[in-house]
C-alpha cells in the first residue's frame, strides 16, 4: 500500500457553489492531467454542465463535459469556450496511491447502496493495513446497473435566498433551503426499458448501464468540500456510460438507482488538502494631477469576474465612482486613472475592491482589498 496519501486541490466548495452565483472560476489550464488524475465539478453558468475526470488509451486523464440539455458528454480541450470552471477539485497524479479492492471481498452487491459499499471497501482496506488514514478518499470504479438515475447542473445558482438567509428571512427562502440540492437539477433515467410513464419528470435516455466513474468519499461531509453539506453525505461520484453517449452525477441515494455489479473498485488516500481561493489586492494608490491612479490585482490562484471598484472620497459613498472589471485573471492585474475634482484642502482618499463583498475571500484574505490616502489639494 501507499506510505502516505496524495494531495487534493479544492476551488472553492460544494458549499460555496449551492449558496449562490460564484464569480471565481479556476482555468482548465490550471490542472495537470497527466496520469491518474481525480477529480470532479461543474461548468460555468453559461455553458452548464457536469464534469468527470477518466483515465484514457494514453494513460492519462480526459475531462468530460456532461451537458444538461440532453445528458450527452464531449472531452474539454484548452480553448473551446467552456473552460473555467467556478466548482473543480483534483488532485496530482494519483496512479502511486492506487489500492484496488476485488469487490468480491465486500459480498454480494446486487442491489445494495453504492455509498455503503464504498464505506464498506475503505473500512476493510482499513482494517486489513492496506489503506492508511485520510480525511478524503479518491474512488474509481465500474459499475453494471439495473437502472440508473443522474442529474446534471441545470442552474449553478441553486438558490441565492440561501446565502440570502444569513442576513433576513422570508418564505420562499425558507422553502429553497429546505429542498435538497438534487431535487433541483435536470433528472435522467438509464434503463433496459423506457418506463413510458407521460407523468414521469425524470426524462428516459437510454439502455447504456455501464459505467465508467471517478469521484470522492469524504469522512466528514458536514464541511461541505467535495459533497453537500449533509450528514450522511459521504459520497460524491460523477461518471460515463463506457459507450461514451451519456454522464453526469450519479444519484446513487435515488430509489430509481438500482446496482447490478462491480466489475472493479479502488480506493485513493488523499491526506493532504488545498484550498483555492482569490485574493484581490489595490495597490500604489497615489494623487497625480487631478486623477486617483491605482492598481487592482489578483493575488490569488482562480481568476475572478465581473468585478466592483468604488473610489470614494472624504467617506461619502452617496458620490462614489464606481468601476466594473469584466475579468481579472489569478496574477493579473489592471491599471487605472480616475480624474476627481477636489475642492481646495485636505481630502480622504479610498479605493475599495469588490465593496458589495461578493467575492469569496476569506477574512485574512480581504484586508488588501482597500487602499486609503490622505490628499492636500
Amino acid at each position: 500500500m501507499p506510505d502516505r496519501g496524495g494531495e487534493l486541490w479544492i476551488a472553492n466548495t460544494i458549499s460555496d457553489l449551492i449558496q449562490g452565483d460564484v464569480k471565481e472560476h479556476l482555468p482548465l489550464e490550471a490542472i495537470p492531467l497527466e496520469g491518474d488524475v481525480l477529480g470532479l465539478g461543474t461548468t460555468t453558468s453559461v455553458d452548464n454542465g457536469e464534469l468527470t475526470f477518466l483515465r484514457n488509451t494514453a494513460g492519462h486523464t480526459t475531462i468530460w463535459k456532461c451537458q444538461a440539455g440532453d445528458g450527452g458528454i464531449r472531452a474539454l480541450r484548452p480553448g473551446d469556450g467552456s473552460g473555467h470552471f467556478p466548482y473543480v477539485c483534483f488532485s496530482g497524479d494519483a496512479a502511486a496511491l492506487r489500492v484496488p479492492l476485488d469487490p468480491a471481498e465486500l459480498g454480494p452487491v446486487q442491489g445494495r447502496p453504492l455509498q455503503e459499499l464504498v464505506a464498506a471497501a475503505i473500512a476493510r482496506l482499513r482494517s486489513d493495513g492496506r489503506l492508511v488514514e485520510a480525511p478524503i478518499y479518491g474512488v474509481r470504479l465500474m459499475a453494471h446497473w439495473h437502472s440508473l438515475v443522474i442529474t446534471v447542473a441545470s442552474k449553478l445558482c441553486m438558490g441565492q435566498q440561501r446565502r440570502n438567509t444569513a442576513v433576513a428571512s422570508s418564505e420562499a427562502s425558507e422553502g429553497t433551503a429546505g429542498r435538497s440540492l438534487y431535487d433541483l437539477l435536470q433528472h435522467y433515467r438509464l434503463a433496459p426499458e423506457d418506463p413510458g410513464d407521460p407523468a414521469d419528470p425524470i426524462r428516459f435516455l437510454g439502455r447504456s448501464l455501464l459505467w465508467d466513474c471517478c469521484g470522492f468519499f469524504d469522512i466528514d461531509p458536514g464541511y461541505g468540500r467535495v459533497t453537500v453539506p449533509e450528514a450522511g453525505a459521504h459520497l460524491h461520484l460523477h461518471g460515463c456510460s463506457t459507450d461514451l453517449r451519456y454522464g453526469g452525477h450519479l444519484h446513487h441515494e435515488h430509489p430509481g438507482t438500482r446496482l447490478q455489479a462491480l466489475d472493479s473498485l479502488a480506493i485513493y488516500p488523499l491526506t493532504q488538502l488545498h484550498h483555492l481561493a482569490s485574493d484581490l489586492a489595490v495597490e500604489d494608490l497615489r494623487f497625480e494631477a487631478g486623477s486617483a491612479l491605482f492598481t487592482v490585482a489578483n493575488r490569488g490562484a482562480l481568476d475572478v469576474s465581473d468585478v466592483g471598484v468604488a473610489v470614494v472620497v472624504d467617506d461619502r459613498y452617496a458620490g462614489h465612482r464606481y468601476l466594473r472589471l469584466p475579468w481579472l485573471a489569478a496574477g493579473a492585474s489592471e491599471q487605472f486613472s480616475v480624474p476627481l475634482a477636489l475642492a481646495a484642502g485636505a481630502h480622504r482618499l479610498e479605493v475599495i475592491a469588490d465593496p458589495e463583498g461578493e467575492i469569496l475571500e476569506a477574512p485574512e484574505l480581504q484586508a488588501n482589498n482597500r487602499a486609503g490616502l490622505d490628499v492636500v489639494v
